[in-house]
């Protein structure tokens, strides 16, 4: 038996919901953070990053801990009320999962909210009490001890939840007799995806915030308050400076090269899946698809490696032709600086065939096999069905995987060009990705003009997907986006 909620109960319950989105957003934002109780705590650590890491919490205190001057203990302390704090939070998180169930289920979410409350009541006290620990320090002014304002924005958050779960409770229904805890299939799919959407959020997003270092004349080691805030002018600086232009200029050449072999050569892995479906003997396929494939999981310093053992002055490679004659001295083919665009292509190409030609096996498989044999009786070979009938029915994802690899033209990628970087062959194989590296933390010299060209590069590389997109609707009418 469904029972339909009451307006009333829809009214609390999304009070609910949303008083607890806000004190989980509240645990990572820095400026509201109670475990900052001194000036010693980064200030652009949140709740979330001091208790997750204890780290976090004594990096700035390594001198005052060697002077004695603060008690170990008090620092476990901050810690362990940042870490009670959390599992309010995600307690609370539970609460709100639980809220999207039927009304047996959302019973069990608002009981969990007092409980997250009183944790949480008690966390931030507990981090109230470590600022009198280091108020009565006798060097209290190394300590830097800083009134935790945020346990009161934290304390305010814990009662509206707590006052709002009251409310709740009295407008849910009672328990109907024999009810079973049941979430929503919609809610059910939702919770499963939701982990990954946070770590989207977490890795992809959020960095995002660091674009504002492209406005500021950033200095490594100084709180971005006592930087000079300086607008546009790394962009103005990136187009008006003639050595910074042409090295742009050059690195743009190198990417857009690099990228336009491999978007042209991209229908490689789609003819090597063909082949490979069409091999009788499923054992020799088998193994050429794990030997294909194996290389997807090599890292490109192992695969520098090789490279080094076949290619270098005394590798393999110089061996065999000192061997027959054909060079009078060994040769380090990988200081050459000739051919850098295509030799970088091979190597992608070798250790990514394999693993791009899996999605293409996938889209065979998915073809109707009736087709296969109509074609058969009407006197189709095999070369034919492969060209009238497995081509055709690749074609949608490999548009697909080809605007998408169009839009990401800019994202080369950095593991592979730095490891093959050297002196003889950077002018060629400095890409966008490693010039940003070399830029912002290889030289470390200039952090916000590195932050400007990858945050320029992030724009333009979806303005490159919304044209790829608009192609597709334009020439086959279908959608990516």
């Amino acid at each position: 038996m469904t029972i339909v909620p009451t307006s009333r109960e829809k009214a609390t319950m999304f009070a609910l919901r949303l008083s607890i989105i806000v004190a989980f957003i509240a645990a990572f934002v820095p400026a509201i953070n109670p475990a900052r109780v001194s000036g010693l705590i980064n200030s652009n650590d949140s709740l979330f990053t001091n208790m997750v890491s204890f780290e976090s919490i004594s990096s700035g205190f390594g001198r005052a801990l060697n002077q004695n001057w603060i008690d170990p203990m008090t620092l476990t302390i901050i810690y362990i009320g940042a870490i009670v704090c959390g599992v309010a939070i995600a307690l609370l998180a539970a609460a709100f999962c639980l809220s999207l169930g039927n009304a047996k289920l959302r019973r069990l979410g608002v009981i969990f909210v007092p409980i997250a409350a009183f944790i949480g009541f008690a966390g931030t006290t507990v981090l109230r009490v470590s600022y009198g620990f280091l108020y009565d320090s006798p060097r209290v002014d190394m300590l830097q001890p800083i009134m935790p304002n945020g346990s009161l924005v934290f304390y305010a958050l814990f009662l509206i939840v707590l006052l709002v779960a009251v409310a709740t409770w009295f407008s849910l229904p009672k328990p109907v007799a024999g009810e079973r805890y049941e979430l929503d299939p919609r809610y059910r799919l939702f919770l499963m995806i939701l982990p990954f959407l946070v770590l989207i959020f977490l890795f992809a997003y959020l960095p995002l915030w660091g674009w504002r270092l492209s406005f500021f004349d950033f200095r490594p080691g100084f709180d971005l308050s006592a930087d000079d805030f300086v607008g546009i002018q790394w962009l103005t600086f990136l187009f008006e400076n003639p050595a910074t232009r042409n090295r742009i200029g050059q690195v743009l050449t190198n990417t857009l090269a690099m990228s336009g072999i491999g978007i042209a050569t991209s229908w490689l892995p789609m003819v090597f899946a063909i082949f490979l479906s069409e091999m009788r003997s499923r054992k020799l396929k088998r193994t050429v698809q794990t030997l294909t494939t194996v290389p997807n999981f090599i890292s490109w310093v192992l695969v520098y490696s090789v490279a080094f053992a076949i290619f270098s002055t005394e590798g393999f490679f110089s061996w065999a032709l000192l061997s027959l004659g054909f060079i009078e001295e060994g040769q380090n083919w990988l200081m050459s600086g000739d051919h850098v665009w295509l030799k970088m292509w091979a190597w992608g190409t070798w250790k990514g065939l394999g693993w791009g030609a899996i999605i293409y096996l996938a889209a065979i498989s998915g073809i109707d096999q009736e087709l296969y044999e109509a074609a058969e009786v009407d006197g189709a070979g095999r070369f034919s069905k492969m060209w009238h009938i497995t081509v055709p029915g690749l074609l949608s994802t490999f548009f697909v995987l080809l605007l998408l690899g169009i839009s990401n033209v800019l994202n080369s990628g950095i593991e592979q060009y730095l490891v093959f970087s050297n002196p003889m062959t950077e002018p060629t194989i400095e890409v966008l990705d490693l010039y940003v590296y070399n830029l912002g933390i290889a030289q470390g010299d200039n952090i916000s003009m590195a932050t400007l060209v990858g945050m320029l590069k992030s724009v333009i590389s979806i303005m490159l997907l919304f044209v790829a997109n608009g192609a597709s609707k334009l020439l086959r009418g279908e959608s990516i986006v």
